[in-house]
């Protein structure tokens, strides 16, 4: 994390230690057991005005874009903390779902290897691995939290969804589709007799699927592609055209269900199952029903957003310091800083403010696969039913199903 050095931010511990100066941060806020530095704000400033000038903003438009952002910069940093606070208190385990955007991150980057995938990222945002997993997974439970807390209890009524879906019908126009999952036995380094081995595990794999057993289980299991199989073999959705002509005759031919034999790649055994596939046209409505109830709830999101962080806001230990602004402030809360010569301490060292920095920055600074440009969430399938791709490098994406010339990688659009 960088720090800011500012007046008041410097302690020594005597003339004789004047070489043992400790940088020290100013705490501006405390949100029950958490805290927000001064440096945060910098870093969230400086990391908005990136964001603004990626968007075009520049000059006397930047500034500003910069001075409305500014006003709720405290306010964004206390509402993820008690989001992701509230998300502990409710026990919700999102592990998988932080394991397969790293995985999919893994995937955009092209890099097979864990060690060089993590100096990849740190190179790229700045910020060791473990730092950057934290903010996916900080992001991740805010998420689920609105989700639960709020959006689950927002239902449009039927009718104006059949009204939004007439009224655009334009957006609900499919090309043909396929999303597949994947199971890899590679033969990469093998002799012949284990290459024997490990087709036979692979006819053995595609025989317990179609007799019922969870195909995504069996790829978390077996799989040997190290970048899908911990969110069970998964990949995005496909557009005819965009896979191996051979493989598109088997999975644009059969149904949702289907598991393929298995089949031959230079590097191992492929198997594919179809978890679902579309025809190009129009959608019927039942198709996108849950996509346009998603739509109609954003409307009414944010204000209700806004009535939970209040409520989190009410019954949270929170101090913060004179001269900083909460815009979104509970009425009558008593945020009063306390009497400085209670405070133990005013000022943290560099080494307990790196402590809590997972907590600390902007969540949206780094690129979460299947958010857009704000940091949101829209469906799994949009509105042709394409997954949504990566903030960054999405030109990049790639699933596994489009390259059986890497190691432990499934076979290639070519």
């Amino acid at each position: 994390m960088r720090f800011s050095l500012c007046a008041g931010t410097f302690a020594l511990v005597s003339m004789g230690l004047a070489a043992d100066v400790h940088i020290v941060e100013e705490i501006v806020a405390k949100v029950n057991g958490d805290i927000i530095t001064r440096g945060d704000l910098e870093t969230a400033r400086r990391e908005t005005a990136a964001t603004l000038q990626q968007q075009g903003a520049s000059g006397q438009a930047l500034e500003k874009a910069l001075k409305d952002e500014e006003k709720d910069t405290l306010r964004d940093q206390i509402d993820r903390l008690l989001l992701v606070q509230h998300g502990k208190d409710l026990n919700i385990n999102i592990d998988s779902d932080v394991t397969k955007r790293m995985a999919e991150l893994q995937t955009t980057s092209g890099i097979a290897d864990p060690d060089k995938f993590h100096d990849w990222l740190h190179e790229k945002f700045g910020i060791p691995y473990e730092e950057i997993r934290q903010k996916i997974h900080d992001q991740i439970l805010t998420q689920r939290v609105i989700s639960q807390e709020v959006m689950s209890r927002i239902t449009p009524p039927h009718s104006d969804v059949e009204k939004y879906y007439e009224e655009h019908k334009g957006d609900f126009v499919r090309k043909e589709q396929v999303f597949l999952r994947q199971i890899l036995i590679s033969t990469e380094g093998k002799t012949p007799e284990q290459a024997v081995q490990a087709e036979k595990r692979a006819k053995d794999l595609t025989a317990r699927a179609r007799k019922g057993e969870k195909f995504a289980e069996l790829a978390k299991q077996y799989s040997d592609d190290e970048t899908t199989k911990e969110n069970g073999g998964e990949l995005p959705g496909y557009n005819r055209g965009q896979l191996r002509k051979d493989l598109e005759d088997i999975v644009f031919k059969e149904k949702k269900g289907y598991v393929t034999d298995p089949i031959k790649l230079p590097n191992g055994f492929l198997i594919l199952k179809i978890e679902e596939r579309y025809e190009a046209g129009q959608a019927p409505l039942e198709a996108v029903e849950n996509e346009i109830q998603e739509r109609l709830s954003m409307t009414q999101m944010q204000p209700k957003v806004r009535e939970l962080l209040t409520r989190l806001r009410e019954d949270a230990f929170l101090e913060i310091r004179a001269g900083y602004l909460d815009s979104g402030a509970a009425p009558g809360k008593n945020t009063a800083w306390q009497d400085p010569a209670q405070l133990k301490p005013e000022t943290i060292t560099k080494q307990e403010v790196a402590a809590h920095r997972h907590r600390k920055r902007l969540l949206w600074t780094v690129p979460i696969p299947g958010t857009d440009k704000n940091g949101n969430f829209p469906s799994a399938k949009t509105a042709d039913n394409s997954t949504a791709p990566p903030s960054s490098g999405s030109a990049n994406r790639t699933a596994s199903a489009a390259n059986p010339s890497s190691s432990g990688a499934p076979p290639s659009t070519q």
